[in-house]
């Protein structure tokens, strides 16, 4: 009897033991389930900081870009060029080139930032002999009249045009001559 005595003493340990080693395990069971889950939403969070990261870092490189473009246009925009042209007349003894002289001139703001660059388009070359002035520029002869007119005044009250139609062109024609009888202009 003293086995059997022994036996209900400890059947109980045993039945404790045993349930409590299974408790263990459920419980380990679950801690399991509990800790797969955590790791799924750290992975899913983390997932979606790195994406939101990248985005972000795209985010900040495109501002950027688009921030040094806006200055380079600004900047740009500050460089402005200058343009100046006007008519050239050589004249020699024995030809006459007439020619169109364009300059340009870099421009920082307010700030010139080279020299005048000049280019030349010949328009007109040739030898006019005829427009050769033989008497001094410097006449006064030319200039007056004996009345105390310019000669203009008295070539425009001399002027009878033919027609309406040939007026502007008989005109300017006469007041350009009368300009170079005049004043000497070559």
């Amino acid at each position: 009897m003293h086995t059997e005595a022994y036996l209900w003493m400890f059947l109980p340990l045993f039945v404790a033991a045993g349930s409590a080693l299974l408790s263990f395990y459920i419980m380990q069971a679950r801690m399991e389930v509990a800790i797969a889950k955590e790791r799924e939403t750290i992975a899913e969070a983390r997932a979606i900081i790195s994406s939101q990261k990248v985005t972000m870092e795209e985010k900040v490189k495109a501002t950027e870009a688009s921030s040094r473009r806006a200055a380079l246009d600004e900047f740009m925009q500050d460089f402005r060029v200058e343009e100046r042209s006007y008519m050239r007349e050589s004249k020699s003894a024995s030809a006459l080139r007439k020619s169109m002289i364009m300059q340009e001139r870099l421009f920082f703001r307010n700030i010139p930032l080279s020299n005048w660059i000049e280019r030349e388009m010949l328009l007109e070359e040739g030898h006019d002999l005829d427009q050769i002035a033989v008497e001094s520029v410097f006449t006064t002869t030319e200039l007056s009249s004996g009345d105390g007119r310019l000669a203009i005044s008295k070539l425009l009250d001399d002027f009878q045009p033919e027609d309406d139609d040939d007026l502007r062109e008989t005109a300017s024609v006469q007041l350009v001559h009368a300009r170079v009888a005049a004043f000497g202009i070559q």
